[in-house]
């Protein structure tokens, strides 16, 4: 049998055009980096920057931008076998504006459909899906179909697998529902009828749920952070992580034990990816065994080394950077320039 992918993560993916001019509106940015981007595939890219084995579910264009992703892929070390191509949609692109600390407006150009939300059911390899460590799915993966079906096929094989004896369950680590709530991809926008219905459907195979308090609220209808973890848990999970941005992050687990970190302090440059690189250290300290303050700790740091960088997908930490600024105590001026010296 195949080693076990460490984590496997299904979902957007995109290319990143993001302006390399800090403070200055869309219109007269004129000069750009080019990243790979998309939340579960950036997750993938932060665990496997910690040294873990990774792949990603998802879909391109049949274009340049998906080549480009490919090779981006894997230059991150990360398995692209389930990186499948869509002959009738172009690849995404998505274009955001930086003007820290706290305001990144993103442009999503996901028209007339994005083909991550082109996956089929048929399609999924259910074996390896089963038998990954961590498995990562997002709630933008449940709002149009086929992407909905296959994303809870996928999440229905963890379950039933879970539930019987085979494969071995030292294996399995985790189910991770990341809320992800984007209300500009779902029919009615903010007030979508069929987000919380289909939240609540995903959450009953979850193990983890990792989410901030707008998307605590969308799948619980709780706003206030230590109700939205109890409701997270009644709804089926055992590891609920309430994200509060300033005021750090909440982490509450069926058995009882609470964690309650407050954020890492940080001069934030751009703090999208932040986020996906908080989700891929979570990984890696559940695969680790860690207790649960321990890995809240370590994803706040990788999270904030994120934030102090302009790009997503390259700004993800390496082990050592964030072991540093938890020793420090903060992102400091030579973390955040990362391994060459130059910001990511």
């Amino acid at each position: 049998m195949p080693e076990p992918y460490d984590v496997i993560t299904m979902g957007r993916i995109g290319v990143d055009l993001y302006p390399l001019d800090i403070g200055v509106p869309l219109a007269r940015v004129e000069t750009f980096g080019k990243f790979l981007g998309g939340s579960p595939t950036n997750v993938a890219v932060a665990a496997a920057r910690l040294g873990r084995r990774t792949a990603v579910i998802t879909r391109t264009g049949r274009d340049a931008f998906g080549e480009y992703l490919h090779q981006e892929l894997r230059g991150f070390g990360v398995d692209d076998r389930w990186v499948t191509e869509v002959e009738e949609y172009p690849t995404p692109v998505t274009f955001c504006e930086i003007f820290p600390p706290d305001d990144f407006p993103l442009h999503f150009y996901r028209q007339p459909k994005a083909p991550d939300l082109e996956i089929h059911p048929p399609e999924l390899d259910l074996d390896a899906v089963r038998d990954a460590r961590i498995f990562w799915m997002t709630g933008t993966g449940l709002s149009a179909e086929p992407s909905r079906a296959a994303t809870l096929a996928a999440l229905q094989a963890r379950s039933e697998s879970a539930r019987s004896e085979s494969p071995a369950p030292e294996f399995r680590t985790a189910t991770v529902f990341d809320l992800d709530w984007r209300p500009m991809f779902w029919d009615g926008g903010d007030h979508s009828s069929v987000a919380p219905a289909r939240y609540r459907e995903a959450l009953a195979h979850a193990t983890v749920a990792v989410g901030n308090i707008d998307e605590c609220e969308i799948a619980t209808g709780e706003r206030e952070p230590h109700a939205a973890a109890r409701a997270l848990l009644a709804a089926g999970v055992e590891l609920a992580v309430v994200k509060q941005g300033p005021k750090g992050v909440l982490a509450v687990h069926r058995d009882g034990s609470t964690a309650d970190v407050e954020p890492l302090p940080v001069e934030v440059v751009n703090g999208l990816g932040a986020g996906d690189g908080f989700g891929g250290a979570l990984c890696h300290g559940l695969l680790a065994g860690w207790d649960i303050a321990r890995i809240m700790r370590y994803a706040n740091a990788a999270g904030a080394i994120v934030a102090s960088r302009i790009a997503c997908s390259s700004a993800m930490p390496f082990p050592d950077e964030v072991e540093r600024a938890l020793a420090e105590g903060a992102v400091t001026e030579s973390i955040a320039a990362g391994p060459s010296g130059a910001a990511s």
